[in-house]
């Protein structure tokens, strides 16, 4: 009977230190719960104990494995949260998609974070762009084949009709584009940051454009070669392996669709300098699409650790006042596309899905994580509004628009070259 005494009191003891232990993590998991209550998104400790108590069920529960992520989560949680889930010490109970676009509702909470990031960041140099892009879209062609469309578009797509598929809405938003810079055959065009060369080559098939197209992506470019060689095209679409600031001469149109995101603030007066020693005054107009924001704020600092080193998405008033006006030029048409964006990334989200095991085969469980989180997490930036596209045209100022109307995209050119 002695024995068994001791032995509870021993239990006794041992819960008592337990509870003790425990504590200041359960103080700090009600302060973070209190945080992300409002959005309906529970948090549960790695002993199985929960702070939710609100009256409706959570839409999903954050299942926190050690005390290392949940101090994170209270201290910097727009960092912690993708390292943690990322290395799998962080679960999602219930779809990804909406929990993560419910905590992308919330105001930031680690603002002191973002101003120090921006104040230490290194401008986008030469070399520190090639490095940039090297880390994103090196990865491998046979990588980003896995779930975007057959052309390789990494970019918002156009869903001019709902029931669009992913393959026809990128058409689509290649057309708008085409229509929006009244694309005449002959016209002269450079284009900056040309991904894998399917923008390009629609201007020079579709519209008969002659097409200088700059990249700095080595894989990307040997893509867009074979492709141009394949389709009969490399005597109208010139693929040029150089970086943007190098470009020279004079050219009809300007163009350049997500790479504006890659400059940085920094370097935003290049740019403007760019824009205006090569848009010709008789008839030139450019257009940039871009992801931006509707606040000055630095990328989210786990994408821009993990995935997009370096970006930056611009204000509207960013890139008039620092790009467009220093360049001489004026905005003729803005268009914000962020919907669009949010249907894109759910395409690709499922298209990734469905090619998770073999992306985890080849990279691993950290990066299939990573990528299936960044790519969640941007569906639901543009959902809820964190997140721009914007899509502006400009001429030189006091040139005329292209159009004096918004040409319709949703009707067919039946007119192609």
């Amino acid at each position: 009977m002695a024995r068994g005494l001791s032995g509870f009191r021993r239990h006794d003891a041992l819960v008592s230190v337990c509870s003790r232990v425990l504590e200041p993590d359960r103080w700090l998991a009600a302060a973070v719960q209190r945080s992300i209550a409002a959005e309906r998104v529970g948090l549960r400790l790695w002993d199985g104990s929960s702070t939710y108590d609100g009256v409706r069920p959570p839409i999903g529960d954050l299942l926190v494995h050690d005390r290392r992520t949940l101090l994170g989560l209270a201290i910097n949680p727009e960092l912690a949260f993708g390292e943690a889930y990322m290395a799998g010490r962080l679960e999602v109970r219930g779809p990804l998609e909406p929990v993560v676009e419910a905590l992308s509702r919330l105001p930031p909470r680690s603002a002191w974070f973002d101003r120090a990031a921006a104040w230490v960041s290194t401008p986008n140099s030469l070399a520190t762009s090639r490095r940039n892009v090297h880390h994103h879209y090196d990865l491998g062609n046979d990588f980003y084949a896995l779930w975007l469309d057959s052309q390789l578009v990494y970019t918002c797509a156009y869903f001019a009709r709902p029931e669009m598929s992913l393959a026809e809405a990128q058409t689509a938003k290649l057309d708008l584009v085409c229509r929006k810079l009244a694309l005449r055959p002959g016209d002269t065009v450079i284009e900056a940051g040309c991904g894998w060369g399917a923008l390009a080559l629609h201007m020079a098939r579709r519209y008969g454009a002659r097409v200088r197209a700059f990249n700095i992506s080595r894989e990307q470019l040997t893509f867009a070669r074979a492709r141009a060689a394949r389709e009969g095209l490399t005597s109208l679409v010139e693929f040029v392996e150089d970086d943007y600031r190098n470009v020279t001469g004079h050219f009809d149109v300007f163009v350049s669709v997500g790479m504006l995101e890659h400059v940085g603030r920094h370097h935003f007066p290049t740019l403007a300098a760019v824009l205006r020693r090569v848009v010709t005054t008789d008839g030139g107009r450019g257009l940039l699409h871009f992801i931006g924001r509707d606040r000055p704020r630095p990328l989210n600092p786990w994408i821009r650790r993990r995935i997009f080193p370096g970006a930056y998405p611009p204000t509207l008033a960013e890139v008039t006042a620092r790009v467009l006006e220093p360049a001489g030029m004026s905005v003729v048409d803005i268009e914000n596309l962020r919907l669009h964006y949010a249907r894109t990334l759910s395409h690709w989200s499922d298209q990734f899905a469905e090619a998770r095991d073999r992306v985890t085969m080849r990279y691993g469980e950290e990066f299939a994580r990573a990528w299936e989180l960044y790519l969640a997490g941007s569906e639901a930036a543009f959902a809820a509004g964190w997140m721009q596209l914007f899509q502006v045209v400009f001429t030189p100022h006091m040139s005329p628009p292209p159009s004096w109307i918004r040409t319709d995209p949703r009707v067919p050119d039946e007119t192609p070259v």
